[in-house]
């Protein structure tokens, strides 16, 4: 049937309970008020089993495989629990008649991360963003992207709407719409056919088609961090020519900003961005690698 199935090999003893389920049990799911509205579909806050959740209900847009593929990609990281990744509770495929609607795909149950995304922390606040905090949040992702591409996934849309900020002030990576796993097998070599994603923090070397890599999402990082630094969006003007001008002639943004220049660790934040957005993937960083220098800037 259409009810997920999670595979056998992905329980190890202790951790078994905390696994996510291929059931949600719709009675004990309440109070689902709407916080948000993403590419493929709704986020509610509500309340599962007494506990405080996000809720995704993932409908048919436009392409109804398109839909499908992102909602399937969201559990691509299901079977991880790390601190910086956004848990999956439960999710399915089987709505209730009574809650369905035509355009229904599935729905995903969540840890509830906060309401507040980095985009709105970035371009929200009135206030200074210190420098360390920018730091200590750009550590956040690092540690998240570590943890998945230690696993063999990348998340291919790497930015600051889909990164959450809990109320601790702890980032957490969410939105794994446009993530793919990658091939154990070492002389296979991924394409994407169709990519995702969002075209300002696309790595060059995705919107040429050519290999998919881990170091595709450091190059999406380069310009989340840029964009904690900066606080200013990162390109202006016609998408196709800044496509186009990301791939012929290494467009990136300016990183000639005061907050760049005027402190040691401003000229050090500023020498990390360059290298996680080099236009040759092999010149970026890893994530273990990124994090070792993040680390050594506080």
């Amino acid at each position: 049937g259409s009810t997920l199935r999670v595979p056998t090999n992905a329980f190890h003893g202790k951790i078994a309970h905390r696994l996510w389920s291929s059931v949600i049990h719709w009675r004990e799911l309440q109070a689902l008020e709407p916080i948000g509205s993403g590419g493929f579909g709704l986020v509610f806050k509500g309340t599962y089993f007494d506990e405080t959740v996000a809720v995704k209900k993932v409908r048919c847009v436009k392409n109804k495989l398109a839909s499908r593929q992102s909602f399937w990609a969201e559990l691509n990281a299901a079977h991880l629990h790390h601190q910086n990744i956004v848990r999956v509770i439960a999710a399915t495929t089987c709505i209730p008649a009574h809650l369905s609607t035509k355009d229904n795909i599935g729905t995903i149950v969540m840890d509830f991360a906060g309401a507040l995304n980095l985009q709105q922390v970035i371009y929200g606040l009135a206030g200074l963003l210190p420098m360390d905090k920018c730091v200590r949040y750009s550590m956040d992702i690092a540690r998240a992207l570590q943890h998945l591409h230690a696993h063999g996934i990348v998340h291919l849309d790497l930015k600051p709407a889909n990164v959450l900020v809990s109320e601790q002030g702890v980032c957490k990576l969410a939105d794994f719409g446009c993530s793919f796993k990658l091939s154990s097998k070492s002389d296979t070599v991924t394409h994407l056919s169709e990519i995702g994603g969002t075209f300002t923090h696309r790595a060059p070397e995705l919107l040429k088609g050519e290999e998919v890599s881990p170091r595709a999402d450091v190059y999406s990082f380069g310009i989340t961090m840029w964009q904690l630094l900066a606080r200013e969006p990162p390109y202006e003007g016609d998408r196709q020519y800044i496509l186009y001008a990301v791939v012929a002639y290494n467009l990136r943004p300016s990183i000639t900003r005061d907050v760049f220049i005027q402190s040691s660790l401003g000229q050090k934040c500023q020498k990390l961005i360059s290298l996680c957005w080099d236009g040759d993937p092999s010149t970026r960083p890893t994530a273990d690698q990124l994090l070792h220098e993040l680390s050594i800037l506080l």
